[in-house]
């Protein structure tokens, strides 16, 4: 991951410079101070990022706030020295990641806090930009979501397109056990109530209640509890803050909500020399 974050960093430095920035050459001489403020309130993430910018760049950054914690309009975020050249070159790509990452994870820690007091985990999805899926939801954990699929690789899921692909899913699940790893789950989703049945005949080890109202999803778990009490249950599909709670008390295991990223509101900061 470590590896992954410096040659992540590093192709965002390399696409804002371009040739070079032009102010690079022609800045006065000597080092500076400046400080990062925030501008609006939220939750802070992005400083593992920025500090391994600040690293590639050879500034001074000391951060008063960490990952996870809270701030408010007008918070010192931290306090920055280096060369006028260096500092300016890397001011708007060290913001960027910070506001980005700030506004993912404010938004699912706004869903966050009205899943607590339940036993009801909050999962991100995979609806991320191309090429800032770690980055993205690595905010996201900041914010107190968990991960869902990081790719197509750790959980088999058969979702609506692939099931109609399949002629018979008792079948293919028995296939698929025999070529997934021994520890790799498979998910199914779930539109229906006899959609369930087969899935969980079929041996899921997860079902995606796809779509499906409070009631129908108790329905659900009632079935689950009699029949396969191993399988999780998880709740998606325009899940929204108005409604979420509404879904705490149906026997559900996890609800996932893509919004919480690609919805997700960049919170303001500046840099201020001093």
């Amino acid at each position: 991951m470590g590896i992954n974050i410096r040659k992540f960093v590093k192709n965002a430095i390399v696409e804002d410079n371009g040739r070079g920035d032009l102010f690079f050459d022609i800045a006065p001489k000597g080092r500076f101070t400046a400080r990062v403020i925030a501008k609006d309130d939220g939750v802070l993430a992005g400083v593992k990022y920025a500090r391994v910018l600040a690293r590639a760049e050879k500034f001074d950054c000391k951060f008063l706030i960490k990952d996870g914690e809270h701030v408010s309009k007008g918070d010192v975020i931290a306090e920055l020295e280096g060369k006028a050249s260096v500092l300016l070159s890397s001011e708007r790509t060290f913001l960027n990641l910070l506001q980005h990452a700030s506004g993912i994870a404010t938004s699912a820690n706004s869903y966050a806090k009205l899943l607590e007091g339940s036993d009801v985990v909050l999962l991100d999805t995979r609806k991320t930009r191309p090429q800032l899926r770690n980055f993205e939801k690595y905010a996201s954990r900041i914010g107190g979501a968990i991960n869902h699929r990081l790719g197509l690789d750790d959980c088999l899921m058969l979702k609506d397109t692939h099931l109609k692909t399949i002629d018979n899913l008792e079948e293919f699940v028995k296939k698929a056990r025999k070529r997934i790893s021994w520890v790799t789950k498979i998910e199914i989703e779930c539109e229906t109530f006899s959609q369930v049945q087969e899935a969980m005949h079929a041996g899921a080890d997860i079902i995606m209640c796809d779509n499906m109202n409070p009631d129908e999803i108790r329905e659900v778990a009632v079935f689950r509890d009699e029949k396969y009490p191993h399988i999780l249950l998880e709740a998606s599909g325009n899940i929204t803050q108005k409604t979420i709670e509404s879904y705490l008390d149906t026997g559900i295991n996890a609800i996932s909500s893509g919004s919480i990223i690609h919805q997700a509101t960049w919170l303001d900061f500046s840099m201020k020399f001093d």
